[in-house]
């Protein structure tokens, strides 16, 4: 009786008015959610009963159901925040996450360091990146991302350089004979640079300059002798000598280290290999001779200098770049990358499976995640101390709200509307 069949095409409405109505109202649930996307519910139409078989046409449906329920991946809002270890993606990749239920993902980027030192989500998923090695460098080796240890070790100094400019107008009939006993009165120019022993500590390294010739300077380096093995102290120890030259206008063109006796008490390193550079001298280095030390007519001055040694230091600082770099600053002044965060991206990432906790597990459908670093391949970019806002929009969701309740109340109405059609039927049988 067709009469019936309304019956159920109208409960058929209901179901799926309903379950829209769960989607709509999960959403707005969600609408503050880190990372959350919106989902549409989408609805077919139950295959129809043919008035006239396999010819087609004249056909009457049976109702509805719920299709699908789709994400709806659009890229949500960036809110800066000021913690350091808030991430947030912009583009269409995944933070990659593992636990005790195995790999999962996420656009949640609200990590935070647990107890052990792990980089992990609010619910304790370990976060993954590309690790780091010794020298701070970024190898292609996934891994748990962990705070690194808080005391780094010490660095002996391995190359000191040094950008000066020594006065040419010095006369051959002022030339000083360099005296190691009075180094200060018996030099042209002098200046300190400061290295570090294989212990990581500092010593002051005082550097004496005295015109030899023209276009030739000899060069002293001093330490305090109670630093040096065979030292006295009070007195100045010999720890380096050599010879620069010039051309003509003023260009470095030779260096030549001829002593280099770097043996500091205390256990550390003896005869220390340490290399002292000038500049890009032409024919020591095959430079250009404009990088570095000049012989210019003007006084005799330090433009800069550098070297790379540092003592043993303790973590002040931990942050994450725009390119997903951890980068620890430590209380000597260094800079260290620890790791970087992986992301993750899937041909199909609308077929992820919902697990709760704003985490997402690979699928049949989604496709194997394609694991690499942010701004490559096109899994986006990050963005530090940011996180994703929720992509819900709470007006739209309240007009689909409208529309649906008054979907629903058509379905009632055609449910009630059949019963009445039905009494009339029972009440043949009275009259």
């Amino acid at each position: 009786m067709g009469v019936l069949s309304s019956l159920y095409t109208g409960v058929s409405g209901l179901t799926a008015q309903g379950e829209a109505l769960g989607v709509i109202g999960d959403n707005i649930a969600n609408a503050n959610t880190t990372g959350f996307k919106a989902s549409r519910a989408e609805f077919q139409d139950i295959i129809s009963k043919s008035l006239k078989g396999i010819l087609g046409g004249n056909q009457i449906g049976r109702g509805v159901k719920i299709g699908a329920v789709n994400p709806i991946l659009i890229q949500g809002t960036t809110d800066a925040t000021e913690k350091a270890t808030d991430l947030a993606i912009s583009g269409d990749g995944y933070f990659t996450l593992k636990g005790t239920d195995g790999e999962s993902f996420s656009r949640d980027g609200s990590f935070h360091f647990d107890r052990e030192g792990y980089l992990v989500s609010n619910d304790n998923q370990r976060v993954q990146g590309f690790q780091a090695d010794d020298k701070g460098t970024i190898i292609n080796k996934m891994g748990d991302i962990r705070f690194p240890r808080a005391l780094t070790p010490a660095k002996g100094t391995a190359n000191i350089k040094l950008d000066l400019n020594l006065d040419s107008r010095i006369g051959l009939d002022k030339l000083k004979t360099f005296n190691p006993k009075e180094p200060f009165a018996t030099s042209d120019y002098s200046t300190g640079v400061e290295m570090y022993d294989s212990q990581g500590n500092k010593h002051l390294v005082t550097m004496f300059f005295n015109k030899t010739a023209d276009r030739l300077w000899s060069y002293h380096g001093m330490t305090d002798g109670n630093e040096v093995t065979g030292g006295k102290a009070g007195e100045l120890a010999e720890v380096m000598t050599g010879n620069i030259g010039f051309t003509v206008d003023g260009k470095l063109d030779t260096q030549v280290v001829t002593k280099s006796a770097f043996n500091f008490k205390g256990g550390a390193l003896q005869n220390q290999q340490v290399k002292v550079s000038f500049g890009n001298s032409i024919t020591t280095d095959k430079g250009d001779g404009l990088d570095g030390t000049k012989q210019y007519g003007k006084e005799s001055d330090l433009i800069s200098w550098s070297q790379d040694g540092a003592a043993a230091g303790t973590i002040v600082n931990l942050s994450f770049n725009d390119e997903g770099n951890l980068t620890a600053l430590y209380s000597n002044g260094t800079t260290q990358d620890l790791a970087q965060i992986g992301l993750a991206k899937f041909e199909n990432p609308e077929a992820l499976f919902k697990v709760g906790n704003n985490r997402l597990k690979e699928a049949r459908d989604s496709g194997s995640p394609s694991i690499g670093k942010p701004n490559k391949g096109g899994r986006g970019k990050l963005f530090a101390k940011s996180l994703e806002r929720s992509t819900v929009d709470l007006a739209l969701e309240f007009v689909n709200l409208i529309q649906n309740q008054r979907g629903f109340q058509a379905n009632a109405k055609t449910i009630t509307t059949t019963d009445e059609l039905l009494q009339e039927v029972i009440n043949l049988k009275r009259s």
